[in-house]
Formats: structure tokens, C-alpha cells, sequence
């Protein structure tokens, strides 16, 4: 992943309403493609925290 690229799931849909991340710096930024101004930057340790709870399934009640 380029400092510059940024990346979107291959699960997105094709409506422009897709969570893009890129790498800036030893920092990863954030941004819903709907606001491309509005992004948050995380660590990498935030970052692994998060994915590791998605993989975990400590996120799915929100799709419920």
C-alpha cells in the first residue's frame, strides 16, 4: 500500500459509499469515500486491535 493509494475492500459495492484506508507516515488514515475530507488517522496497534476484533466476530451485532 503506497503513502498516496488509497484502498478500498474488494467487497465494496459500487454505490460511493466505501471505508478507504491508507498508509501516512507509521500511521494508518481513514475515510469514508462519501466525506474523502473527514479522515481519522489510528496507529498500527489501533488498527491490528480493530481487525483482529472484526476477524473475532465482536462486531457483528451492528449488522444485525
Amino acid at each position: 500500500m503506497s503513502e498516496e493509494q488509497w484502498t478500498k475492500s474488494s467487497f465494496s459495492g459500487g454505490i460511493g459509499a466505501c471505508v478507504e484506508v491508507r498508509r501516512v507516515g507509521g500511521e494508518i488514515a481513514v475515510r469514508n469515500s462519501r466525506s474523502p475530507s473527514a479522515e481519522q488517522t489510528y496507529t498500527q496497534a489501533e488498527i491490528r486491535a480493530f481487525i483482529d476484533g472484526v476477524k473475532a466476530g465482536e462486531f457483528d451485532y451492528l449488522l444485525d
